[in-house]
Order: C-alpha cells, then sequence, then structure tokens
C-alpha cells in the first residue's frame, strides 16, 4: 500500500510517502489558514496518488484557533478536502490510527501527537533497550524516554510535555534571540537583548558556520536570504545596533554565548529526563532538522556520551530526516491500517 504522511505544524508543512520520498514546506498556518487546503493540494501535486493519507499534527497550538479542538477540526476538514476521496487516518498518543470522526471527538489524543509516532517507528532500532530520543527541529526538542524501544514518555499533551521536560520549546531555526536570554556579554557589560524578533536562532548557527546559507531561504526575521552577512545585521539589531556600530567579532561573541545558553537549556532537561528513568539509557537516537544541535550536547555529554548514539540523519535521506514525523506515519500507516 502506497501511503503519504503528513505532519502538520505551525509553520511548515512536511511530507514524505512510504517509498522514502520527503518535501518540506514553509507555511504560516497562524497567518493564512484559509489557505491550507490549496497549499496541501499544491505540495500532494508532487507525489503519485496515494491509498492512503496519514497525518499527525501541532498547528491546533497556532492562535488562529481559539481552541486546540477547533484547530484539530479545522486541519482535518481542509486535509480531508486536499486529499479527497482518498481515505485519512490520524496518530494519536496511544500509539494508533484514528478515524478523522473520532479524532474530532478526542483532539487532545491527536494534538501534537507527531512525536509520539516518531518515537513509536525511530525505537523500533533499539528494540532490546532503554535509551532517548532527542529530537530538535526548527521550533522546539522533544527529549523522549525509551524502554525496550517503546515511548515511556511521562506526559502525553505539551502543558504536561513542558511540565516533565520532556518538551522545550526551543529549535535550531525559528527560536527568538531573547527567548535564550534576556542579556549578552557586549564590550565587557551585561547588555539586555531588545525584546523583539529581530534574529532567531538561525543566525547564531549561520554566523558560527554550523548552518549552511541558502539565498533562496527567505523564511528569517526580517525576510532577508540565510546568509551569514545578514545573520550578523540581523544580531546586531537585537542589542539595538546595526553593523556600522557593531563589529563582526563582536557579534560572533553573542552568537557563541547564545548558542551555548541555548545548549544548556536542552541539556537541562535532558539531565531530568533522565534522571527520572528507571533504568539508565544505553543508546541515544538523534532526529531532526537541527540535529547537528542534538550531536554537540550529546557528544558533550558526560554520560550520553559514553551510549550507543545513532544519528538518524545519517542513515536517511537529509529530506527524509527534515521531515521525519511525516515519514513516520507513513510507514507505519502502510503497516498497520488495513482498507
Amino acid at each position: 500500500m502506497y501511503v503519504i504522511g503528513l505532519d502538520i505544524g505551525g509553520a511548515n508543512i512536511k511530507s514524505a510517502d512510504s517509498d522514502g520520498a520527503a518535501r518540506t514546506i514553509p507555511f504560516a498556518l497562524w497567518k493564512t489558514p484559509q489557505l491550507l487546503k490549496a497549499t496541501l493540494q499544491e505540495l500532494l501535486s508532487g507525489f503519485q496518488r496515494p491509498d492512503l493519507v496519514a497525518v499527525t499534527m501541532t498547528g491546533e497550538l497556532a492562535d488562529c484557533f481559539p481552541t486546540k479542538a477547533t484547530g484539530v477540526d479545522q486541519i482535518l476538514s481542509a486535509t480531508e478536502e486536499a486529499v479527497a476521496p482518498v481515505p485519512l487516518v490520524v496518530w494519536q498518543t496511544g500509539a494508533e490510527f484514528l478515524p478523522t470522526d473520532i479524532a474530532r471527538e478526542f483532539p487532545l489524543l491527536v494534538a501534537a501527537a507527531n512525536w509520539h509516532a516518531l518515537a513509536t517507528w525511530l525505537g523500533r532500532m533499539i528494540p532490546d533497550q532503554n535509551g532517548i530520543l532527542l529530537d530538535i527541529g526548527s521550533t522546539t526538542t522533544d527529549i523522549i524516554p525509551l524502554e525496550n524501544g517503546i515511548p515511556i514518555a511521562e506526559g502525553l499533551t505539551d502543558v504536561e510535555r513542558l511540565l516533565s521536560r520532556e518538551l522545550v520549546y526551543t529549535g535550531g531555526r525559528r527560536t527568538p534571540l531573547a527567548m535564550i536570554d534576556q542579556q549578552v556579554p557586549f564590550r565587557g557589560q551585561w547588555c539586555p537583548l531588545a525584546a523583539e524578533c529581530f534574529a532567531t536562532a538561525l543566525d547564531l548557527y549561520l554566523l558560527l558556520e554550523e548552518n549552511t546559507e541558502n539565498l533562496h531561504d527567505h523564511d528569517t526575521a526580517d525576510g532577508n536570504p540565510a546568509t551569514q552577512d545578514n545573520a550578523y545585521a540581523r544580531i546586531a539589531q537585537s542589542v539595538c545596533c546595526d553593523v556600522s556600530e557593531m563589529t563582526r567579532a563582536e557579534a560572533v561573541e553573542v552568537a557563541h554565548y547564545l548558542a551555548e545558553q541555548q545548549q544548556k537549556q536542552i541539556n537541562q532537561a535532558l539531565n531530568q529526563v533522565v534522571d527520572q528513568m528507571s533504568v539508565p539509557p544505553m543508546a541515544v537516537l538523534m532526529s531532526g532538522s537541527a540535529v547537528f544541535l542534538a550531536e554537540k550536547i550529546i557528544r558533550a555529554h558526560p554520560v550520553l556520551s559514553e551510549t550507543v548514539i545513532t544519528n538518524v540523519a545519517e542513515i536517511f535521506d537529509r529530506s527524509i530526516s527534515n521531515a521525519a514525523c511525516a515519514f513516520a506515519v507513513a510507514r507505519l500507516a502502510a503497516e498497520r491500517v488495513r482498507i
């Protein structure tokens, strides 16, 4: 059975088929929810017609929806219309797929369930071990404990996972700098950051040469391309300067500091999740569009660096790694759903 998986977020839509083709596109759901159907139709036109579409989502949290239930309903409605007459199923945190009518009846089971699909699929790589899945994306970080390859998360909803530290609302691309720290070292003093979205985590890793420049990527804080020069300008603006007032070396110093602070945030949450596990992890799986950041954190960790470490991005094509949750639901549905 040929299946297409969709992971519909508030800022990106990720798609993958059960054969391993994948595509990710930026889509500001919170700005234009009425365009979701047409955007999905255009995205799906790059694939052959599927026998089934499997969906997971995080976009229900977008502030264009008054409640998560409304978000789930509207996302499913747009998706049903976009894929009709192909049947549609939805992943839920009980580790199974639901038809759309049941998903609407129990929206909190399917809301923000993409992490669970990913952990269920990747967990089979360590079927006889306890481990950790560290997935760092553009916006958030998921830290998922695994027991014999099965996710055993303490929390299931977003707020439960925030409280358990299994969800950290920071990522390798979209996080505003002022959400990483409120001040930075600058000219021998501590300078407060402007509480604006002048620059994001993407700019840190561009300037530090840990992320690749892309002249065609305008999904940045100011809409200018994702280049090192533009990252320098955006970081300067974060302390209310321009490049005539702040040297590149000063911007690099700020970037180093904020990158370290972001990694500390993730590391603190990682330690809390590991400490709560009944048996120490023997393996670590790393994935996500910011897997380079996950690798830095794990390789520097005094305990986890000694485990068996698998970088999923080195096993699959980069497009699959970036759309891993969509690929996960496509593969799981191909195995589990009968139509």
